[in-house]
């Protein structure tokens, strides 16, 4: 249904001081800082998982090498899905309006709209990273799990067995297990953390515990290691649209992690229907959101 004088009265009419309600501030692409982007001119995009190497064996003088082998484990595909919310304005609203343009301001609602949407859908892989069944990656899994299958290497975890609350000791002990993590063959890694991600409601517990020259919430006298050590290489990112006020994360260094396919760009599109003479504005973008390798994010849902 097209936007009509009688849902503008009041643009209608002289003496509004103010029309407000579409101008409000809106928050940055916040997926910029978790996921690594990549462009895509294909329907979808695929990932392969594929193992190295065992261990290498000893070998007795005279004794014949011992031979391994390679293969394909899980594939990770990103299907690119397509966003899009329009609108459509009288010709005679548009003639009758008295203050600004309202093609103008319902246009730049509509870009708040569509970056809204971005936001939400960066922050779904997260909100449902401990919910099995849901958003599965490649090898079946949530994203964060305690029993990733692996080929030779056994079953393999990302999260904490029992949820732990954000704080000192917990990021310690999760780092500690980023720096165990094994491939598809049981080979240790030399993972490291990168970056906290966390909703806003943990972003003062996080400057509590990462800033202070010494120990945070303690009357000891101990430097703050997590500084001191320069564990975090950036600076912790705070994502809005995380629902559970409790679950925390890292991004880890491991390549092909948490990626952003951008398919289409954002674009806009404006047309005249010849019959009503009503004017038509249009958003699209296409892109996906997705995870090849787990072992690039460690998560905790918080203590239960």
């Amino acid at each position: 249904m097209a936007i009509n004088r009688s849902q503008l009265r009041k643009h209608l009419e002289p003496g509004l001081n103010a029309i407000f309600g579409t101008e409000y501030k809106q928050y940055s692409d916040e997926g910029r800082m978790v996921y690594d982007m990549e462009n895509s001119n294909r329907a979808f995009e695929e990932e392969q998982m594929t193992t190295g190497f065992a261990n290498a064996h000893q070998k007795a003088e005279g004794d014949s090498v011992r031979f391994d082998t390679a293969q394909e484990t899980y594939t990770a595909r990103f299907d690119h899905l397509t966003y899009a919310l329009a609108f459509e304005i009288t010709e005679e609203a548009i003639e009758d309006n008295l203050y600004e343009s309202l093609s103008r301001r319902y246009t730049r609602a509509l870009a708040r709209s569509m970056a809204h949407t971005k936001n939400i859908e960066s922050a779904r892989l997260f909100n449902f990273a401990f919910s099995a069944g849901v958003d599965a990656i490649g090898d079946g899994k949530s994203m964060c799990a305690t029993d990733h299958p692996t080929l030779t290497g056994g079953d393999q975890s990302n999260r904490f067995a029992v949820g732990a609350d954000l704080n000192e000791t917990s990021l310690e002990e999760a780092i500690i297990n980023i720096q165990d993590l094994r491939d598809e063959r049981g080979l240790k890694i030399a993972a490291n953390a990168v970056r906290l991600v966390i909703p806003n409601d943990l972003m003062f517990v996080a400057h509590r515990i990462l800033a202070s020259n010494q120990r945070s919430g303690t009357a000891d006298n101990d430097a703050n290691a997590l500084k001191d050590m320069g564990i975090f290489a950036q600076d912790p990112a705070v994502m809005n649209f995380l629902t559970d006020p409790d679950a925390w994360f890292i991004k880890t260094d491991v390549p092909n992690g948490v990626k952003r396919f951008n398919r289409v760009r954002l674009s806009t599109k404006m047309d005249e229907d010849f019959n009503t003479g009503n004017l038509r504005y249009k958003c699209r973008e296409r892109y996906s959101h997705g995870v090849s390798d787990w072992r690039a994010v460690y998560g905790s849902p918080g203590a239960a």
